[in-house]
């Protein structure tokens, strides 16, 4: 393992660590503002405390994100929406009237936190990671401050001393990813708050599809309405001119009448856009790879395409990846002044996923475009997100992931047994105690002479026994720890369709 990646995993430990102190200082807080709420009636400390809880539980996600590479979704449910006048300008909460919209909001805040359970969740997480969380972060730096106060004791001592720094500084990155599952096992939502998450997320995809179909047909009729249509109208009128035209003027009707050719010409031309607009030929007859690829000739910019799919995806998900590709060349074109554009379209396990980096200026952002908030609607349908990275000066990076588009194609995840995710638990929780109470921490007694003994067991057996104990318990330890690591892997990896 590098040096640096060891040296950085010391110092996340021992950041960890240092966390787990203001824990209890927050879990302290939290039982005080508990204490007032339901034993003196100061339900406004309330939602206060219960945001400064979130705000800390929102930061160990990150940071298990960031330095453990573990993905904790977060699983609070939606806050309530905002109280409603009535007509006559006053709010209503169940059979009061208020005259300001305070004390109704309030009253919805609060049972919105207290009937959540994961606020409650993040509360008993606090105790348990001031109590235990930091049993996993905390013996790499004693580990190395115990073997470096042991280097200048003599050589035998600087032996165990540099053996014990050593362990320490391997221990410390895999300690921060055990921290990171030990979190996750945690704050992760449970079956329940997911089922209604995804529930209510349903719904509001559901809603913002009718709505996105209801524009998109409005926008047909309007195109048919301003644009063929208008077209065919004036074609028949001008057959009609003709017609009267053509025994007392036949030149002016054959003028006429190329006129309505080249009308008929530009309407076919419109048609024919539309009917791209709304679903491409080409992508129906000869799928995404090629009708990137026709989109890449059209564009004015320079556009390299990549696309690695073995199989075609679904005939809805490949619709919105090609629209998808669309919007994004557009916006390179139109906002971001590029001028060459990298399209990678590829298959990760039953994911599609899409990546287009351009050379513009950068400066993209969602929340100022209806284009790029209109890929976040279209790909929220297969519960796709969009990540976009576009800093002022560019390029921008933006990636689209599709998280079960070939999920019908025979390439679902393996299914996790029950049982690997309790051992998994099991190793976590007892891996701490064979390495460190019952080996490294009996080592330091047995090394300084210190005459307790206590519930150490290997101090209680013969004298030729006892530092054999010792290193067998610190190698059960050690194999505890591994074990858990290559199952978390194992876990992960079959949770995000790799087949196990």
């Amino acid at each position: 393992m590098p040096l640096k990646t060891t040296l950085v995993g010391l110092g996340r430990s021992l950041v960890l660590s240092a966390l787990a102190a203001v824990n209890a200082v927050l879990f302290a807080m939290a039982a005080l503002v508990l204490l007032l709420c339901f034993g003196f009636g100061m339900i406004f400390l309330f939602p206060a405390g219960v945001r400064l809880i979130r705000r800390r539980a929102t930061h160990a996600r990150r940071l298990a994100l960031a330095w453990a590479d573990v993905q904790i979704i977060p699983p609070y449910r939606p806050p309530p929406p905002p109280p409603m006048p009535q007509r006559d300008g006053w709010y209503r909460e169940g059979r009061s009237l208020y005259r300001t919209s305070m004390v109704p909001n309030f009253n919805r805040t609060f049972a919105w936190m207290l009937k959540d359970p994961a606020t409650w969740r993040d509360l008993a997480w606090l105790l348990a990671e001031t109590l235990a969380g930091v049993l996993l972060v905390a013996p790499p730096p004693l580990l190395v401050v115990l073997g470096l106060a042991l280097v200048p004791q003599g050589p035998l001592y600087a032996v165990i001393g540099l053996a014990l720094a050593s362990a320490g500084l391997l221990l410390a990155p895999r300690m921060v990813r055990l921290h990171g599952l030990w979190t996750r096992w945690l704050l992760a939502p449970t079956p329940n708050a997911r089922l209604t998450n995804a529930i209510r997320r349903l719904e509001q995809v559901h809603t913002e599809a009718v709505d996105t179909q209801a524009a998109e047909l409005r926008r047909i009729e309007r195109d048919l309405h301003d644009g063929a249509q208008a077209r065919l109208v004036a074609i028949g009128m001008t057959l009609a001119a003709a017609e009267e035209l053509i025994d007392s003027d036949p030149r002016a009707a054959k003028a006429l009448i190329v006129k309505v050719r080249e009308a008929s010409a530009a309407s076919l031309i419109e048609l024919r856009q539309l009917v791209r607009g709304i679903h491409p030929p080409v992508l129906a007859e000869r799928g995404l790879r090629d009708a990137v690829r026709a989109l890449a000739l059209d564009s004015p910019l320079e556009v390299s395409v990549n696309v690695e799919l073995p199989v075609r995806p679904e005939a809805p998900v490949e619709s919105a990846a090609y629209f998808v590709v669309s919007e994004l060349l557009a916006n390179a074109g139109r906002h971001g002044n590029a001028r060459h554009v990298t399209v990678d379209i590829s298959r990760r396990g039953v994911a599609l996923r899409i990546t287009v980096i351009d050379d513009g200026q950068g400066g993209a952002d969602p929340s100022r475009g209806s284009g790029l908030r209109g890929i976040e609607r279209r790909v929220a349908a297969f519960d796709g997100v969009l990540a976009l990275h576009s800093p002022e000066g560019g390029p921008t990076t933006a990636s689209v992931d599709i998280p079960r588009a070939f999920a019908g194609q025979g390439a679902c995840g393996a299914v996790v047994p029950r049982w690997k995710y309790r051992l998994l638990a099991l190793l976590l929780g007892l891996c701490w105690l064979p390495m460190f109470p019952q080996g490294l921490v009996a080592m330091a007694l047995k090394i300084f002479q210190v005459d307790e003994r206590s519930w150490f067991l290997a101090l209680y057996l013969p004298e030729p026994f006892q530092w054999p104990m010792m290193g067998t318990m610190v190698l059960l330890g050690s194999a505890m720890t591994y074990y858990a690591y290559r199952l978390s892997i194992e876990i992960r990896q079959a949770e995000a369709g790799v087949t196990v």
